[in-house]
């Protein structure tokens, strides 16, 4: 596939329902090739995701666990302040646009004062935190009453919880991490019980509906229409159907 015609498969500017599953799954299948199509479209859905839930114009958005620049222009073209968050300095992205900013810091200790964003939004590290919780609370903190709270991870059980040693991780975790240094001749960049860890839907509801301050206002899978939230009321299934969990609290 080129780069060109990569880019038209995965555009998701206009998808919804079955169309935009389809256009992000093929995202993922150039994130190795093409990264700045693939975290194109994912920025792209990231803002109309939380659009789904709040009007972007003139709110302070915070992104904890930034991706590339991408998200800080997708994020800032819709009228928003873009704050950056992640831990590595290599991967913030940096942007020239007015409204964007970008900060090294952890998620678990993060430089905000309390009240001052009005949504937080983690994608896809959840499930690379040691202590989920600790993340989720400070979240919650540096969100204003009335705020969003808006995290989505992999969990692992899904076909892409191993990352990409999937889905030989339904085999073993460390299995997996072997034999993929032996196909590609170096170990992979996730790997589980050290930067992944084995977080299951059912700790991500029971996390979310403990969480202080807060109330959950939605949790489906993110990369599904909205009509396939039944997935996750159905133990056992869920953790293999739902692919990647969407959570939204709004803080109190």
């Amino acid at each position: 596939m080129s780069v060109r015609t990569a880019a038209r498969a995965v555009d998701v500017s206009a998808e919804r329902g079955l169309s935009r599953s389809v256009a992000l799954l093929r995202a993922f299948a150039v994130e190795q090739t093409a990264p700045e199509i693939f975290y194109g479209a994912l920025a792209a859905d990231s803002v109309r995701l939380v659009e789904d839930y709040t009007n972007l114009s003139g709110r302070k958005v915070l992104d904890v666990g930034a991706g590339p620049v991408q998200f800080a222009h997708a994020f800032a073209e819709r009228g928003a302040f873009y704050i950056g968050v992640d831990a590595d300095e290599r991967a913030v992205g940096v942007s020239d646009m007015a409204g964007t900013t970008a900060i090294v810091a952890q998620g678990e200790r993060l430089p905000l004062r309390p009240a001052s964003v009005d949504v937080a939004f983690s994608s896809n590290v959840l499930e690379h935190v040691r202590r989920p919780s600790v993340l989720t609370d400070e979240m919650v903190r540096v969100t204003r009453p009335g705020g969003l709270i808006m995290i989505s991870y992999t969990n692992w059980l899904s076909p892409w919880g191993g990352h990409e040693t999937s889905p030989y991780h339904y085999l073993g975790g460390r299995r997996a991490i072997d034999r993929y240094a032996r196909k590609y001749g170096r170990p992979p960049k996730n790997q589980v019980d050290t930067n992944l860890y084995r977080l299951s839907v059912a700790a991500g509801l029971r996390l979310a509906r403990a969480q202080q301050g807060t109330d959950l206002l939605d949790a489906r899978p993110r990369y599904y229409p909205r009509w396939a939230r039944g997935l996750v009321r159905v133990p056992l299934v869920r953790e293999f159907a739902t692919w990647n969990l969407l959570l939204v609290l709004r803080r109190r």
